[in-house]
């Protein structure tokens, strides 16, 4: 049977909709099923693994940061690389020109540096390919 990937391109930034968690975990499915993937972050997205992401306490309910456990999209893109280091393998490539238009620099370890070029020779080196847009 021939290698599959899966290249997937995510453009919304952390927390702002339910479609770029649910890509994490086809993300996820995918490495756990031996499914080589890629991923490129584009506009707001690549503000998903940046490193200055903190969790914070809830003053309405009166919780504290431990107490709440909040979660940071950085942490849950630091565990599917962790996840995809070796055999799958993961690629998380930043878009340059979003990256520098939004400062989005910092980024957790394992995050590479690309161009829209780059999602195209993932998509055309890619099994199938899934683009989640912002609308």
């Amino acid at each position: 049977m021939a290698e599959k990937k899966l290249t997937i391109a995510i453009m919304d930034a952390p927390y702002e909709k339910a479609s770029t968690i649910t890509a994490m975990r086809i993300v996820s499915a995918a490495l756990t099923k031996g499914i080589d993937v890629n991923v490129f972050a584009y506009e707001g997205a690549v503000n998903l693994a940046m490193k200055e992401q903190a969790p914070h306490a809830n003053p309405v309910k009166g919780t504290t940061v431990e107490q709440e456990e909040h979660p940071t999209t950085k942490e849950f893109v630091r565990s599917l690389l962790e996840l995809g280091k070796s055999n799958p393998q993961l690629t998380w490539v930043n878009c340059g020109l979003c990256v520098d238009e939004r400062g989005a620099v910092n980024v957790v370890d394992g995050v590479k540096r690309g161009s829209p070029a780059d999602f195209l020779k993932m998509a055309n080196e890619s099994t199938n390919t899934l683009v989640i847009p912002t609308k």
